[in-house]
C-alpha cells in the first residue's frame, strides 16, 4: 500500500507543499526523542542508583501496577493534572503548555515508557554476578555510581535494544494519546496520516499512506542513530584513566522514583475525583460536591463491548501461543514480535484493506483477529522464557510410560505452566483493552469500547464522562490481574513446586 504513493512524484510534490507537514514532524521527532531518551535515562539512573537494595525490590514490586495502567486512561489523568486548566494550574496559578511541539505527549511517554523498561530490565538482571562483580569494582576503589556505569550499563543496554525498538515505533506512530496530550494544529506526524487515511479523497489516502511511509523511514534514522550512539558509547567505556569518582546518585534516584510513583497515583486520583465532580469550575481547587450522579448516567455498554473484545482476543491469543510454543520454532519468534518494532499505523491500515476484500470489516471475527497482531506478541514474550525452562526430562518420563504428545501437554506442561500461561493470558487481555486503532479501523466505527470512547471525549467532551470512560478503561485489567492472580495461587495451593 506504501509502494504505490511512493512511486508517484505528484503525490510527492503535494506532500512536501503541505503546511502541516514541518509542524508535524518537528512534534513527531521531539515527543520520540524526548520519549526514548527520558524513558532510557529514567531507568538507568534508578538501576545505578538504588539497584540491588531493598528500595529496589520496594519500587520494583510496584511496577506490574504501574504497568497495567493503561496509556489512554494515564493521558487522560495527566492532562486533568497538568493541562492549562488542570489541578496543578489551579494549585499554582502556572500554565503548563503541554500541548506545543509535541513536549508534553513527550514527557508523558517518557515516564509510561520507563516501567515498561524498567520491567524488561528487572528480567534481565542476573542478581548475583552483577551483585559480585559490582562488589569488585567497588573493591578496586570505584564508587557506587561508577562501578554501574563501569559492569551495570554495558551489560544491560544490548538486551534492552529490543525493547527500546518497541519504545521508539510506539513513540512514532502513537495516535490516540497523541489525540489527547499531543498537539492539535498541526497534530504529530500519525494523527496527520490517520486524518488523512480516514479522508473520502483518494489523493489524501495516498497522503496518509506516504506519511506512514515516513514514519518507517524515522525509525530506520532512530535506529541508526541509536546504534551510532552506543558505538561511541563503548568506546568510550573502552578509555579508563584510572580516576576514581565516590559519587553516589542513590538519592536522586530514589526521590525520581518517588516522583514518578506519585505522579502515575495523582493522575488515577484525578481520574476519580473528576468521575465524582459535581461541578468543577475554573480556578476552583476542589469540587463544589462529590457525587455519583456522573456514574448513573455513564453508557456502560462501551465497557461490555470492551470485555467481550479483549476476552475473545485473549483466549484465542493463548490457543495460539500454546500451539507455536509447543509445536513452531523459537527462531522465528521475531516474526509474530515484528508489529511491537514496526509503526503501527500502516499496519492497521493494511489489515483493513485485508478484511474489505475478505469482507470481514465491521464485525466480531475482524476486530478480535485485528487484536491479535498486538496480543500474540504480548503474551508470547510473558510465555516464553518459563516454556524454555520446562524440565525435559518429565516430558521424557512420561514419553517412556506411553504417553502421547497431546497427553503431555494437556496432563504435564498445561498443569505446570499454568502460572506464567495465566499471567500470559492477562497481558494479552490488557493490550486489547489498549487498542485503539484497530478498533476503530477494523470494527469500521461500529464498536465502541472504553478506549475509544475516553479518547472521542478528551476531544472537547465532557471531562466528567471522560474520567468515568477512562477509569472503566482501568477496571477491566485490574480485576483480571487479580483473577489471575488468585487462580495462580489456587493452582499451587496443593502443588508445593508451584507455590
Amino acid at each position: 500500500m506504501m509502494l504505490k504513493p511512493m512511486l508517484m512524484p505528484e503525490i510527492w510534490q503535494v506532500l512536501w507543499a503541505d503546511n502541516q507537514l514541518p509542524g508535524a514532524l518537528r512534534a513527531t521527532f521531539n515527543s520520540t526523542v524526548i520519549s526514548v531518551t527520558g524513558s532510557l535515562m529514567l531507568c538507568l539512573m534508578l538501576l545505578c542508583g538504588l539497584w540491588p537494595g531493598v528500595r529496589w525490590q520496594r519500587y520494583a514490586s510496584h511496577l506490574p501496577l504501574l504497568l497495567a495502567l493503561p496509556h489512554v486512561a494515564f493521558a487522560s489523568g495527566f492532562l486533568f493534572l497538568f493541562s492549562d486548566n488542570g489541578w496543578l494550574a489551579r494549585l499554582c496559578g502556572l500554565s503548563f503548555h503541554l500541548d506545543e511541539n509535541g513536549v508534553g505527549l513527550g514527557i508523558l511517554l517518557a515516564l509510561k515508557e520507563s516501567w515498561f523498561l524498567l520491567w524488561i530490565a528487572s528480567t534481565q538482571l542476573n542478581h548475583q554476578t552483577l551483585s559480585q562483580q559490582l562488589t569488585v569494582a567497588q573493591s578496586l576503589g570505584y564508587g557506587p555510581l561508577q562501578s554501574r556505569v563501569r559492569v551495570l550499563v554495558p551489560q544491560l543496554l544490548p538486551r534492552l535494544k529490543w525493547a527500546l525498538l518497541a519504545v521508539t515505533a510506539y513513540s512514532l506512530s502513537v495516535v490516540d494519546v497523541a489525540m489527547i496530550l499531543g498537539p492539535a494544529n498541526p497534530p504529530t506526524l500519525a494523527v496527520l496520516a490517520w486524518q488523512w487515511l480516514n479522508d473520502a479523497d483518494p489523493q489524501r489516502v495516498l497522503l496518509g499512506m506516504l506519511t506512514s511511509l515516513l514514519m518507517v523511514v524515522m525509525l530506520g534514522i532512530f535506529i541508526a542513530l541509536g546504534y551510532g550512539l552506543w558505538a561511541l558509547w563503548r568506546q568510550a567505556l573502552g578509555r579508563f584513566s584510572g580516576t576514581r569518582h565516590h559519587l553516589s546518585i542513590h538519592t536522586l534516584a530514589r526521590v525520581s522514583g518517588s516522583v514518578m510513583t506519585v505522579t502515575g497515583v495523582a493522575a488515577i486520583a484525578m481520574l476519580i475525583m473528576w468521575s465524582l465532580a459535581d461541578g468543577w469550575f475554573y480556578p476552583s481547587l476542589w469540587p463544589d460536591a462529590l457525587a455519583f450522579s456522573g456514574w448513573q448516567s455513564a453508557d456502560l455498554s462501551p465497557l461490555i463491548t470492551t470485555f467481550w473484545l479483549a476476552l475473545a482476543s485473549s483466549l484465542a491469543g493463548l490457543l495460539v501461543v500454546i500451539i507455536w510454543l509447543e509445536g513452531g520454532d523459537s527462531r522465528f519468534d521475531r516474526g509474530f514480535a515484528l508489529p511491537l518494532f514496526l509503526p503501527a499505523l500502516p499496519l492497521v491500515a493494511g489489515q483493513y484493506q485485508l478484511l474489505l476484500r475478505l469482507d470481514l470489516d465491521g464485525g466480531w471475527l475482524g476486530v478480535i483477529w485485528s487484536h491479535l497482531l498486538w496480543v500474540v506478541p504480548y503474551m508470547l514474550l510473558v510465555a516464553r522464557p518459563a516454556w524454555q525452562q520446562f524440565d525435559s526430562r518429565l516430558a521424557i518420563t512420561a514419553r517412556t510410560l506411553g504417553w502421547s504428545s497431546w497427553k503431555i501437554l494437556c496432563w504435564v506442561k498445561l498443569p505446570l505452566l499454568m502460572r506464567p500461561l495465566l499471567a500470559a493470558f492477562a497481558v494479552g487481555f490488557a493490550v486489547s483493552i489498549a487498542q485503539y486503532l484497530p478498533t476503530l479501523y477494523a470494527g469500521a466505527g461500529r464498536f465502541a469500547t472504553v478506549t475509544t470512547q475516553a479518547v472521542t471525549l478528551s476531544s472537547g467532551g465532557d471531562p466528567q464522562q471522560q474520567a468515568i470512560q477512562a477509569l472503566l478503561q482501568m477496571l477491566l485489567p485490574g480485576m483480571i490481574f487479580i483473577i489471575t492472580l488468585q487462580l495462580s495461587r489456587l493452582f499451587g495451593r496443593y502443588r508445593q513446586g508451584l507455590r
